[in-house]
């Protein structure tokens, strides 16, 4: 019996074919969902997947198509890691795993909330300037 004809190609294809249904890019970045004041979710997702198949021939008779064994089993493990936020134009990521439990890594979780707080200061900072710097103009021209 040729390998293209073996019944392990078949375990194999059912096999695979059953993963791909069960694993597409819909399953790391997800579906948006509108939520009906305007905010767009779009889950992010770790996905790992593996699979094994095996199998044998009994004996070396004529009829050895009739002795094959086989056997196929797959796992997939979807965890959730984020979701991204979109609202108004900005988009946010929120991480939906749990804090970290040393100090190094909860410094570097904080880093983009920190940024996004030092910016947002920044601005309000600038604004406030021209704000000042155009009253001044206005005394005094006037």
């Amino acid at each position: 019996m040729s390998e293209q004809n073996h019944p392990i190609n078949e375990v194999l294809q059912t096999t695979m074919g059953k993963i791909r249904e069960m694993v597409d890019a819909n399953t790391v970045v997800g579906q948006p969902i509108v939520t009906q004041d305007g905010v767009t979710l779009i889950p992010v997702s770790r996905l790992s997947f593996g699979f094994a198949t095996g199998g044998s021939d009994f004996g070396k008779s004529p009829e050895v198509h009739k002795n094959f064994g086989g056997g196929a089993g797959a796992g997939v493990n979807v965890i959730p890691v984020a979701f991204l936020i979109v609202k108004d134009g900005n988009v946010k990521l929120l991480p939906v795993a749990p804090p970290s439990n040393d100090s190094v890594s909860r410094v570097v979780e904080m880093v983009p909330e920190m940024f996004d707080k030092v910016t947002g200061y920044i601005d309000k900072r600038a604004a406030e300037k021209q704000m000042c710097a155009g009253e001044q103009a206005e005394d005094i021209l006037g």
